[in-house]
């Protein structure tokens, strides 16, 4: 064949460093191609090249290259395959490369390895080991899982595709994106306050008010108050204006006044042992404000300002008595020692002096008691 039937009838390809060439000839896979120069068929004759910086292969055409040549492929591809619970890792000089998930059949360029491969089973749980996983994020292969972090102060229920697995403590979580769904709800064990405002509340003698509860609680079991009811603080919410709503619609607005911090005792009891059964441990509980109506503010403020007025009469007259008693002892004693009654006038006299600026004496002090004395009767 001449040189110009050659160039004719053939193409001439050059498949550079780190690259294969796939020929196809009226549709049919043909040959692959390493570096170098080489010459194909020009008539009918397709060409695909692969770079070899993308390791993994992801043409179906190997695929069929693969089935249809398979001497001729097998020195160039590394095929990685897994089981149905099974997960393998990909590593290219010591680095984890990617993750070939279960079930999977994946085709890599040799010549872009070398390649060793370590195979994890997930039959019985699809967490990953937390230094596994900061290794794959390292290596950019995050995709392949999902995390879930658990503050401090909280723990996290997990849920594995619906069904409540295990309690989580503080920290970080992770698990591989493989067909099961996770779901960790977090729940909050440090001691809260539950505040319920605003509830009404009609009392036995029919008096609207409003009342402002609160109540103090925690979580001592996180399992139980998921899974026994669907909100545990809504749970609480409801409990604490049932139980105060039934003791104080049972009750005379005087007597609830009155006896306040009974009230409280009776109905955070009741409190207590409905949500111990759905794992909440309560602290204080409290009815911290009773609201009135306006009228009935002023009802009370008439009735409370007339009681202490009464009260304030009651002392007048109280001290009132014992002053006259106190006089009229005091004239008894008078009467019966002279000598007391001289003291007296003597007491007045010193009065009087104070109140003046001079004062005249006549025929002496014996004088001026009996002008004082005359002057009294």
């Amino acid at each position: 064949m001449s040189m110009i039937d050659l160039l004719v009838r053939k193409a001439r390809i050059i498949v550079p460093v780190n690259a294969r060439t796939l020929v196809l000839h009226k549709g049919r896979i043909s040959g692959l191609l390493a570096p170098g120069e080489h010459w194909v068929i020009r008539k009918d004759c397709e060409t695909m090249q692969f770079d070899l910086n993308s390791a993994r292969i992801t043409s179906r055409l190997i695929d069929a290259l693969l089935r249809d040549a398979p001497d001729h492929a097998g020195d160039e591809i590394t095929e990685v395959r897994t089981g149905a619970d099974e997960v393998a890792i990909v590593i290219r000089d010591g680095r984890a490369h990617d993750v070939v998930s279960p079930d999977t059949r994946a085709l890599f360029w040799t010549e872009a390895g070398p390649w060793t491969v370590e195979r994890l089973s997930i039959a019985d749980s699809q967490e990953v080991d937390p230094a596994l996983a900061r290794r794959l994020m390292r290596s950019g292969l995050s995709h392949v899982l999902t995390s879930h972090e658990v503050p401090a102060g909280k723990v996290g229920i997990l849920f594995t595709d619906g069904e409540k697995e295990r309690v989580l403590q503080p920290g970080t979580v992770w698990f591989w994106m493989f067909g099961q769904k996770h779901l960790v709800k977090l729940v909050d064990t440090r001691w809260q306050t539950k505040e319920v405002t605003g509830q009404e509340i009609l009392t036995k003698d029919r008096v609207t008010l409003r009342v402002n509860l609160s109540a103090d609680f925690r979580v001592s079991d996180p399992e139980l108050a998921v899974s026994a009811v669907r909100d545990f603080e809504d749970a609480l919410h409801r409990a604490l204006q049932l139980a105060f709503r039934k003791t104080l619609g049972g009750m005379t607005l005087d007597r609830l006044l009155a006896e306040k911090v009974s009230v409280d005792e009776e109905a955070a009891a009741v409190v207590r042992r409905e949500m111990g059964k759905i794992g909440l441990e309560l602290g204080d509980i409290a009815l911290k404000d009773v609201i009135l109506p306006g009228e009935m503010r002023e009802i009370l403020n008439q009735v409370v300002a007339a009681q202490k007025e009464a009260e304030a009469n009651v002392i007048r007259r109280r001290e009132e008595t014992n002053a006259t008693r106190s006089l009229l002892n005091t004239a008894k004693v008078m009467a019966e020692h002279p000598v007391m009654l001289r003291l007296k006038e003597l007491e007045a006299l010193e009065g009087i002096a104070s109140k003046v600026n001079q004062l005249t004496v006549h025929n002496g002090t014996e004088g001026l008691m009996s002008d004082i004395v005359r002057l009294r009767d």
